[in-house]
């Protein structure tokens, strides 16, 4: 595909229609139960803390900050909520991406697959998943140490006089970001892309990316629906894939082709 900018919020509900389908929906169930046990763990424990954090909020004796809540306080803790509820969900759904790792890409293969008409043929077998559980690993020690870094200097935005002010704004779309960076790279991995070369064509055409991970990150922090984030994810990120990179692909490998 030539497009320079695209829009990547569609594919989220694409991706609702797609783990929907014959021969990819049975690749659901594993990521789901994965996603279920995480974040409905970190649902229990964010909702017993929040009021707790809530007055420790409004107790705050810093003079610049309390001068900010006698201001501004109506409009703080609703930002403050929001930032909160992304980064223990964002933390959460972190994990559970580890573990789920190889299943989903299982899934993502699937999805490849029914969009290249060739749903019937068989993909990666459990075994060579197994196999190839270590380069797996690997991957998503990578996504985590480029995350690390940059979700640091993103909280110590926070403490800066200012530039705390938009700092819940950069949170949220740092986080927007990550969450593309982390759906879009189980078919560029599955095609063998090198991670800083899945990087680079992600940041050619940011608008895509960035459109496509606000809407997993809102989903995200929606309790209920945000327990089929995962697969939904997966299955529209592969769409969003093979719509607009698939074609930068020449010359890699998999047996969907």
């Amino acid at each position: 595909m030539d497009q320079s900018h695209f829009s990547g919020v569609q594919y989220f509900s694409k991706g609702w229609s797609l783990i929907r389908l014959k021969g990819v929906r049975h690749f659901v169930i594993l990521p789901l139960m994965v996603n279920l046990i995480l974040l409905t763990s970190a649902s229990i424990w964010l909702f017993n803390q929040l009021l707790e954090w809530k007055d420790e909020f409004y107790q705050w004796s810093w003079s610049w900050v309390q001068t900010l809540l006698d201001w501004f306080g109506w409009l703080l803790w609703p930002i403050l909520l929001i930032v909160i509820f992304i980064a223990v969900f964002y933390f959460f759904a972190m994990i559970a991406n580890w573990l789920a790792a190889p299943f989903n890409g299982l899934l993502s293969e699937a999805v490849e697959r029914h969009l290249r008409g060739h749903a019937s043929d068989d993909g990666t077998s459990f075994k060579e998943v197994i196999a190839d559980l270590p380069r797996i690993l690997r991957r998503e020690w990578a996504k985590f140490l480029y995350w690390l870094p940059r979700a640091l200097l993103c909280l110590l935005c926070f403490l800066l006089p200012v530039i705390n002010l938009v700092a819940p704004l950069i949170w949220i779309v740092f986080s927007a970001w990550m969450m593309a960076i982390q759906y879009i790279d189980y078919p560029m991995d599955n095609h063998k892309v090198p991670f800083n070369t899945m990087l680079y064509r992600l940041k050619q055409r940011k608008t895509g990316p960035l459109g496509f991970g606000g809407m997993v990150t809102l989903f995200t922090m929606i309790p209920v629906v945000n327990l089929l984030v995962m697969p939904i994810a997966v299955a529209g990120a592969t769409a969003l894939w093979f719509d607009h990179y698939r074609d930068e692909n020449a010359g890699s490998t998999l047996r969907v082709d």
